[in-house]
């Protein structure tokens, strides 16, 4: 069975304008692989609250599920939580128990309105608990919204994603050889990836040192069918006279 696709909205002027580098779609990418969900693709969108509006809406009926960074603190451009309740049309409304957990945090007279709003979410929706800052995401329908700060994110996505429906992780077999070029097994690597049209083959030019290869990759939700097509990786190099080496190569990493 095909896993479960996902799309990443990375919501902020801030990541657009170069000011900040964005640092969650690969905390994401790598916990939704665990939960065997694909992460399809990642938008990167402006604090404009009728492009979020729209693009909401246009992925969430894409994708089975929506996740997005970004927006949901208390300055006058953290539009998110709006955005989403305009886009299932449904109001904005005080979460008493965010209320009342944020409320705890700030000595009186300091839980002024900017602060206020975090505990504003849309009706009907479910927290994302922030064992950080206290201040939640939420969850609406298959949309997720959760923060940009890379910290405060990973630790919503820790705690989501064993709240999410799991399928079987992604898994992933490595070959790679050294004096190798990508020219020498480029026709090879078109016929095994046509043998194995569920899985995604790729290869991967690398340096060690001095010295330079490229691995070969077999990633897919089919263990047995991702340890197949690694064997046939294995044979194309072995087939071309060079000597196969099992996983990644040196200084280098792969998601």
């Amino acid at each position: 069975m095909a896993p479960r696709t996902a799309c990443f909205l990375v919501i902020g002027n801030e990541i657009l304008s170069g000011r900040t580098q964005d640092a969650n779609i690969r905390v994401l990418a790598q916990a939704l692989n665990g939960r065997g969900i694909r992460l399809m693709e990642v938008r990167v969108i402006p604090d404009i609250a009728e492009h979020i509006i729209s693009t909401v809406n246009d992925c969430r009926a894409r994708f089975d599920l929506l996740f997005t960074s970004g927006g949901i603190g208390p300055t006058h451009d953290d539009i998110t939580a709006a955005c989403v309740a305009e886009a299932f049309n449904v109001p904005l409304k005080c979460h008493e128990d965010s209320f009342r957990q944020l409320e705890a945090l700030f000595p009186a007279g300091e839980f002024n309105k900017a602060r206020q709003r975090m505990a504003w979410l849309p009706e009907g929706a479910t927290p994302i608990e922030n064992s950080v800052s206290t201040a939640p995401g939420f969850s609406l329908g298959n949309v997720h919204v959760m923060a940009g700060v890379p910290r405060i994110f990973q630790a919503m996505v820790a705690w989501l994603m064993p709240r999410l429906e799991a399928g079987a992780p992604l898994t992933s077999a490595s070959w790679y050889s050294y004096d190798i070029y990508e020219g020498d097994l480029a026709e090879k690597l078109t016929a095994i990836q046509q043998n194995f049209p569920m899985l995604d083959l790729g290869s991967y030019p690398f340096e060690d040192g001095k010295k330079r290869g490229v691995a070969l990759v077999a990633k897919g939700y089919d263990a047995a069918a991702v340890a197949y097509a690694g064997s046939a990786l294995k044979a194309l190099l072995h087939d071309l006279g060079f000597t196969p080496l099992e996983g990644d190569p040196p200084h280098h990493s792969r998601d």
